[in-house]
């Protein structure tokens, strides 16, 4: 067995997570975009509980068309599970134009360099 490094994955995913929430924020795909795979998917439920999403670029549009910049906005990274090469992380973000999200994430470590290559999330109205 090799030396663990959870540690430094670890810290490698929250970057990567980060990079997510600043882009959430300042209403901005492009800060967010090196987090994602090109390959990534985003997935939820539409306002009649029908599956919505597909490729990773309508998180962009969505984005950079509806969202507005929110600096009051606070997300926080529940948690991180990690197994090897791959990831699982859950992300809770309050008042961000208007709304609050629970996003899961899943992650896989290729070519050196974590990348989320799945989004599914769960939309709240803001209180």
């Amino acid at each position: 067995m090799s030396k663990p490094t959870y540690v430094q994955e670890y810290k490698a995913i929250v970057e990567v997570l980060n990079q997510y929430n600043e882009g959430g924020k300042q209403a901005k795909s492009s800060l967010m975009k090196p987090a994602f795979s090109e390959q990534a998917t985003i997935f939820g439920l539409d306002s009649e509980n029908k599956l919505s999403g597909g490729p990773i670029q309508i998180l962009y549009d969505t984005i950079d068309n509806s969202f507005r910049p929110s600096p009051e906005a606070q997300g926080v990274i529940v948690s991180i599970d990690i197994v090897g090469n791959i990831a699982n992380a859950r992300i809770d973000t309050n008042d961000i134009s208007g709304f609050c999200f629970t996003d899961f994430f899943n992650l896989i470590k290729a070519e050196g360099k974590w990348v989320v290559v799945n989004k599914i999330y769960h939309m709240h109205c803001a209180e």
